[in-house]
């Protein structure tokens, strides 16, 4: 599945939550995983709304007025929402947290590693534009423009979002900006503000669709963690379109356009993925089994371990892990701990995979998924789940190799 972000009109951290919801996240799920921040003095609700004819979801995020009081997290629709709840003012908050408040509240909490990881790796690109700008290192940022609750809600709420649709690709279209001028907590700011800018270093972007800033600093931060490939005029098969409602009315629609699509060159899929890879000559291999079962669980597409001779002709062994860019953190991270290893190296590769489709088929024994691959729109690789068949060996006691057998003679009747 690709993941498609279309910003012709910009991004922000709530369009792009209420786009999620509009795309199929379930927003329940959303509120459950937020609430593990233990974050109070806030409310959240989804809407649906309009801009320029087009309709999709809102995301509302209300801060409470007396942002120091310990009010209990609540979810709201908009016919709930009271006096003691006000709108986010992105120009000018008084409340902040610095960088080490914000991943401390993060990794503190139960979310699950992938959301810590890539909500600490989108924070951490605001943390270093900001202090760039002001001259300061990251731990003296004080998160005024992005620290206040709202944007940790965007945030994290991001990397919930990616987390529960799994995309296997991120692409994105070139980023309009925006222009003029907007006032923010330091004084009176040019648009593009000079952190979204420098979070979009080297990324494709368009400026002056409106006189109006389109693209946030959240917004980019989010664009600049989870996108491997920008392209203006991709070659997609649609699945489905989802839109996320700004709050501001702008000259053109201020909406945030994602899309769920599959490849259509051919019957091949063409995608980058990351290799990182260590050498390992001391440590114990009984540990080899578990670290592979945590790179799997941390969301690697695959793991593999080739013996080597190294430096003084000493046995080792090398550890390959294939995963998607927004997964590197984790990935290194695991490496790094629980492995003796003292460093890494990675590099990116060109997968081409196959279309694939499942099927259920009926045995003797019970029900096998099989997985078939097409090339020319012909089925030209099938073979089953092993751990269907493994079921099955165990529960029926049948040698295995006769359960792939059957199978081999279903398929070829």
């Amino acid at each position: 599945m690709i993941l498609y972000y279309d910003c012709f009109s910009g991004i922000s951290g709530d369009m792009n939550l209420g786009a999620m919801v509009d795309l199929g996240v379930d927003p329940s799920y959303l509120i459950d995983e937020l609430q593990k921040l233990k974050l109070s003095g806030y409310s959240l609700s989804f809407t649906k709304d309009q801009r320029k004819g087009i309709t999709g979801t809102r995301a509302n995020v209300l801060i409470q007025k007396n942002t120091h009081s310990q009010a209990n997290y609540t979810y709201t629709d908009q016919s709930q929402i009271d006096h003691n709840y006000v709108k986010p003012n992105h120009g000018g908050r008084t409340h902040g947290r610095n960088f080490g408040d914000i991943c401390h509240m993060i990794e503190k909490s139960p979310l699950d590693a992938f959301v810590q990881k890539l909500s600490i790796e989108i924070f951490t690109k605001i943390a270093e534009a900001e202090a760039k700008i002001h001259g300061k290192t990251i731990d003296e940022v004080h998160f005024h423009e992005v620290g206040a609750v709202d944007s940790i809600v965007d945030i994290v709420g991001a990397a919930i979002c990616i987390n529960y649709l799994k995309p296997d690709k991120i692409i994105a279209s070139s980023i309009e900006l925006g222009g003029g001028f907007v006032n923010c907590a330091h004084g009176t700011f040019p648009v593009p503000a000079p952190a979204t800018l420098e979070i979009l270093k080297n990324k494709p972007v368009k400026f002056g669709a409106v006189n109006a800033e389109t693209t946030t600093p959240t917004g980019a931060a989010i664009i600049a963690s989870l996108v491997t490939e920008f392209a203006d005029q991709p070659h997609l098969n649609i699945k489905k379109i989802a839109y996320g409602i700004g709050h501001n009315d702008n000259a053109i629609p201020n909406v945030l356009r994602l899309c769920i699509a599959e490849s259509v060159t051919d019957d091949t899929q063409t995608s980058s993925s990351t290799i990182i890879e260590c050498n390992i000559d001391d440590m114990n291999p009984e540990l080899y089994e578990y670290v592979m079962e945590k790179l799997f669980d941390a969301g690697a597409e695959d793991v593999f371990f080739q013996t080597i001779i190294m430096k003084k002709t000493r046995p080792a062994i090398k550890i390959s892990v294939l995963c998607q860019h927004i997964q590197t953190n984790i990935i290194e991270n695991i490496l790094l701990t629980e492995t003796s290893t003292l460093g890494l190296r990675k590099y990116q590769v060109q997968k081409t995979m196959l279309q694939r489709s499942w099927e259920t088929i009926e045995t003797k024994w019970g029900k096998v998924r099989i997985k078939h691959g097409y090339l020319n729109n012909e089925i030209i690789k099938s073979k089953p789940e092993y751990d269907d068949c493994l079921k099955i060996s165990q529960q029926s006691k049948v040698p295995i190799s006769n359960i792939y057998q059957e199978i081999e003679n279903l398929l070829n009747h």
